[in-house]
């Protein structure tokens, strides 16, 4: 309904164009939007005092103009100025009555669009490095990805979810010599693990099932190993230089073919992982793009000479530097290093060029909060190259933070302390997990309650909406248990039937749900479309508790039995946006 009076707003400008009252050089995109108060209609426009100025006519004049310019339609039944030129429309009950016809005649396309036209977007989300498994913190940023990424698709846009693997870097080397030093200990040697080590149980399980392959065929004694290395934190030096050394020594001693070997088992073991978890907890991804191929196909050095021939780059003290500061960054940012290695950000670079190259016309990060301050610098590397930063849309996330009662539990992956994603899934379920990562906006804090999560009871939001679906499910079982007729289209025919607070409330909001799928879309914010499940199972409970759908007037028992079939498609449709499913009995 909301696009029609858009619609009727823009055929009232044109007839006002023609008659000379406005200019077409200058007209604002059409806003219409809900009204807070009953009062005053259904929808207002602010269109009259948004064009008031150009047509050098008061608003409230001008929204007479364009009131007596609107064409008549049976769907509006008045409309009235309000204040100092709002146009108020008030919507006849019986047009609204049009959306339970459309929603059980569409089904599951209910509410989507092509406002998208099409259009190629890549969301790129999670991506944590896979130096370990995904824990909780991990798990908000996958849910939230992959539900933008979905409604995205509702409305019309072209998405491939990516994942970007890590798998080159100095995390990387210290996964691989983790899980070498636990393969000496393996061997039998007497290894003092390093405190910046990978620590958790998943290094010694790829340790064992190395050693189980290979033997002894990579061990060295212990002193060898440690021999030169600079000593470690707790003995009073410094940790960074303690593994770094442990790195240098591990490619000294196995050599660059057995030393990949390691790499490998680390990297193969803990992305199978990664790739399971993320699909049992229901996130798919059309591509996995390995930053290792960056490295091999030359892309980071095309990406830096390109910004060398753009004249954005510049030498200082043996390295490279990008001039990032004249394009947004709070300060230049190293690109290659003394030792010619080329950093993080170059590799970041270079990835954004291959996003740029494979002709996505909108780029859309979801990071971690805490990589805010990195946004300038990539938005910098994209004008750097010559695209419209304005392409890229970074959005950022809250880690969430698990309780157990009023303990809070840590999240470390390096120390190995903390609950996996699995763990999640396994505790509370798919749905309930799904469905709390997006409760609330996503750069909100969030804390997951994991006894909320797992109750049964109406405090618990996602059983509280599935509940009201599986109690439709009900109604329509003892429906066909009493051996009652139903006929959809006296149904139909019939909905003026439908007058009670309960049922024009109902209706009223089940107008909305494509306002609010588009929104949730376009904003890049699901907890919008959840917010707007749970008034709907809101407002179905409480109709539930006060009328009786099985009644003896078959025309309303019919028409009621629509309706909730309608509420029941909805929430089907919105759930099923969330990657939640739908029980048809709890």
């Amino acid at each position: 309904m909301k696009q029609k009076v858009v619609a009727l707003l823009q055929q009232a400008v044109e007839e006002l164009i023609e008659q000379s009252v406005l200019q077409s050089d200058w007209i604002p995109e059409i806003s219409v939007e809900r009204t807070r108060d009953a009062q005053h209609g259904d929808f207002a426009s602010n269109l009259a005092m948004m064009l008031a100025k150009s047509a050098k006519t008061a608003p409230r004049q001008l929204a007479e103009a364009i009131i007596a310019a609107l064409p008549d339609d049976v769907s509006v039944e008045k409309v009235e100025i309000a204040g100092p030129g709002f146009i108020n429309f008030f919507v006849n009950p019986a047009a609204q009555h049009q959306i339970i016809a459309d929603i059980l005649r569409l089904g599951p396309s209910f509410g989507k669009s092509e406002v998208g036209a099409g259009k190629k977007v890549q969301v790129e989300f999670v991506s944590a490095n896979p130096t370990g498994p995904l824990h909780v913190g991990h798990g908000r940023g996958a849910v939230y990805g992959s539900v933008v990424a979905e409604l995205l698709r509702a409305v019309g846009y072209d998405v491939a979810n990516e994942y970007y693997v890590n798998d080159a870097g100095r995390q990387m080397d210290i996964l691989a010599t983790s899980i070498w030093l636990r393969y000496l200990e393996c061997c039998g040697q007497t290894i003092q693990f390093p405190s910046n080590g990978y620590r958790g149980g998943y290094v010694e399980d790829i340790a064992r099932q190395f050693f189980d392959r290979v033997n002894q065929d990579f061990c060295f004694v212990a002193a060898e190993v440690f021999d030169g290395v600079p000593v470690d934190e707790p003995q009073g030096g410094d940790k960074e230089q303690h593994v770094d050394g442990l790195i240098s020594k591990a490619r000294e001693l196995l050599g660059q073919e057995r030393y990949t070997q390691i790499f490998q088992a680390g990297l193969t073991a803990i992305l199978a992982d990664i790739r399971d978890d993320l699909a049992e907890f229901g996130v798919d991804y059309q591509h996995w793009f390995f930053e290792s191929l960056l490295v091999d196909d030359g892309s980071i050095e095309a990406a830096l000479e390109r910004l060398d021939k753009a004249g954005h780059l510049y030498k200082k003290e043996g390295a490279t530097w990008f001039a990032s500061s004249l394009l947004g960054d709070e300060k230049d940012r190293v690109v290659v290093r003394e030792n010619g290695q080329s950093t993080y950000f170059a590799s970041d670079i270079a990835y954004h060029m291959n996003k740029l190259d494979r002709g996505f016309e909108r780029i859309i990060n979801v990071w971690g909060s805490d990589h805010h301050g990195y946004v300038p610098r990539v938005r910098a590397a994209m004008t750097a190259l010559g695209a419209d930063a304005d392409k890229l849309e970074v959005l950022l996330v809250q880690f969430a933070v698990l309780y157990r009662g009023a303990e809070k539990v840590p999240m470390s992956t390096r120390s190995g302390d903390f609950v996996t994603l699995r763990h999640l899934r396994d505790e509370v379920g798919v749905d309930a997990a799904r469905f709390f990562y997006v409760l609330r906006k996503s750069d909100q804090h969030m804390d997951f309650d994991l006894k909320l999560a797992t109750s049964q009871t109406n405090d618990n939001p996602v059983f509280y909406v599935q509940y009201a679906y599986a109690r439709i499910c009900s109604v329509l079982r003892q429906l066909e248990e009493k051996g009652l007729s139903r006929n959809r289209q006296q149904g139909l025919e019939s909905l003026e039937l439908l007058s009670t607070e309960h049922e024009v409330s109902l209706i009223g909001l089940l107008t909305q749900y494509p306002e609010v799928l588009e929104r949730s879309a376009l904003k890049y914010e699901p907890h919008h479309l959840v917010h707007f499940l749970r008034e709907l199972a809101n407002h179905f409970h409480t109709y539930y508790n006060a009328q009786q759908f099985l009644v003896d007037d078959v025309k309303l028992r019919d028409a009621r039995i629509n309706l909730i079939e309608a509420i029941q498609q909805c929430l089907s449709n919105g759930l099923g946006l969330l990657g939640v499913n739908s029980p048809e009995s709890m």
